[in-house]
């Protein structure tokens, strides 16, 4: 398998993601979206998650598409994202139809992640994040900036800051898998004392420094709290998104989204913690079809490769900030 052209969950044709953050407030959001509604479940490992309409994802709920994800910082001041998110989208005259005469509903699940004690300013009067929800879904496009961007503006790992990551894989077969995700774990991406990332063995070419694999063993050692802030479990979560164009229901996504999880274990040490919200949301946009059962164990596998990618790549790019309570990667 190999990366598609942007080596970005945007190589999945059809859909856009877009940023915006604010520096002072050291946080923002991210918002996935597409020209049309498109298949979408959710699968929670983690103890303390955040979220805005996931119940509607499961199986046999009523709304079988939504029209956009929203992963934003903020606690739940940034659930507030996906009403900026909605107010577009309801502009557009987008949404879940209910009847003539009455406004289409934009459906718009949402994810948080715990950024309020990064050193950043939340000394706002108005809540911010529906502003920057309706940013990051104007600046949607095919392109976009990793690292301190978007969701990843400002969180933080054990050792280092985190930061938005994305990754992709093109199967032999044709069909094209991607994730997105915002990393504020817990736990440490490195392997203990360097700068080697935990899943350094599934880098393609240096798209998180070069390094490879380290050879060290995943560490044992009875875990301590080392990120900055309160030690609580309300005050980390990494959230992801992963994405397709094979043909899925919301049960094929929703265990494309269970096996995506491996890669939350590959690249964090601990992940699914009661301390982190974890959760995936997964993404069909349906466009080429899944023949046999095998096919969807060869996308849920490239899946949890590219999300434990997409995790590394967030880190790697994150860069120095004014403020910021944690060294860089780059600056170790």
């Amino acid at each position: 398998m190999q990366p598609g052209a942007r080596n970005a969950i945007t190589d999945v044709p059809g859909l856009k993601v877009g940023n915006a953050g604010d520096a002072r407030l050291k946080s923002g959001a991210t918002v996935l979206t597409a020209d049309r509604p498109f298949v979408a479940a959710v699968d929670i490992r983690g103890g303390a998650p955040g979220t805005r309409e996931t119940d509607l994802l499961a199986p046999g709920r009523l709304v079988s598409q939504v029209d956009a994800i929203v992963l934003s910082g903020g606690s739940a001041f940034g659930l507030d994202a996906a009403s900026g998110v909605v107010d577009r989208l309801h502009a557009a005259g987008r949404g879940f139809f209910v009847a003539a005469g009455v406004p289409s509903v934009p459906i718009v699940p949402a994810a948080i992640l715990f950024d309020l004690a990064n050193g950043g300013a939340k000394d706002w009067t108005e809540n911010p994040y529906r502003g920057l929800g309706a940013a990051a879904f104007d600046a949607a496009s095919e392109d976009f900036a990793l690292g301190s961007a978007g969701a990843g503006t400002g969180p933080m790992t054990m050792r280092v800051m985190g930061g938005l990551g994305s990754a992709s894989f093109v199967l032999p077969d044709g069909p094209t898998v991607g994730a997105l995700v915002a990393v504020n774990a817990v736990g440490s991406v490195l392997v203990p004392g360097s700068r080697h990332f935990l899943a350094g063995a599934l880098e393609v070419g240096d798209e998180f420094g070069g390094l490879g694999a380290s050879g060290a063993a995943m560490p044992l050692e009875p875990f301590a709290f080392g990120k900055p802030g309160p030690a609580d479990p309300r005050t980390n979560t990494t959230i992801a998104i992963v994405a397709t164009d094979a043909a899925l229901d919301k049960a094929g996504a929703r265990r494309l989204a269970e096996m995506a999880h491996a890669g939350f274990a590959r690249a964090i040490h601990p992940s699914h913690t009661p301390f982190d919200g974890d959760l995936i949301f997964a993404v069909s946009t349906g466009a080429r079809p899944v023949g046999t059962p095998l096919d969807e164990l060869q996308l849920g596998q490239a899946a949890a490769a590219c999300l434990a990618r997409a995790i590394c790549r967030g880190v790697f790019a994150a860069r120095p900030q004014p403020g910021n309570r944690l060294p860089c990667w780059c600056e170790l």
